[in-house]
């Protein structure tokens, strides 16, 4: 099940945040989370398995020029994690399908995200899910 996150998933989300970004602390998140739960240009959806918060996405409006793209706003997809024990079950295409959905929602015909270089899984996640390379600095577009 994927549920878009309300205030009381803030703590939720921000213990799955720092499994994926460890070099933060999680008093700093839930702060983070709760700004972008109530934020009008940003969102953050969690994957359950049954009661269990199994992984999430946050995404969120950019219109700066986002790499590899020809128009503003773009959805741009921030962060996703799954629980390793979780992976290749689905749920991150249905995350990011939950955050295309919301990107299109709020008016946008393009979705984009970027990886570090040195990243090859995620690099490889972003290509099953339907995202084509755009430049170097490895950015990431995908038609709406």
């Amino acid at each position: 099940m994927i549920k878009q996150a309300v205030m009381e998933d803030a703590q939720t989300a921000a213990l799955l945040a720092l499994q994926l970004w460890p070099n933060h602390t999680l008093e700093e998140f839930s702060e983070e989370m709760a700004q972008l739960i109530n934020a009008e240009n940003a969102t953050i959806f969690l994957a359950y398995e049954d009661e269990e918060a199994v992984g999430f996405a946050q995404c969120q409006l950019r219109t700066d020029y986002v790499e590899g793209t020809h128009s503003s706003p773009v959805g741009y997809l921030e962060g996703l994690f799954v629980k390793e024990q979780y992976r290749q079950k689905g749920f991150a295409k249905l995350l990011i399908g939950r955050c295309e959905y919301w990107a299109k929602h709020m008016g946008c015909i393009e979705f984009a995200s970027d990886c570090e270089m040195q990243n090859l899984e995620s690099l490889a996640v972003h290509l099953k899910l339907g995202f084509v390379e755009a430049n170097r600095i490895i950015c990431f577009t995908k038609k709406l």
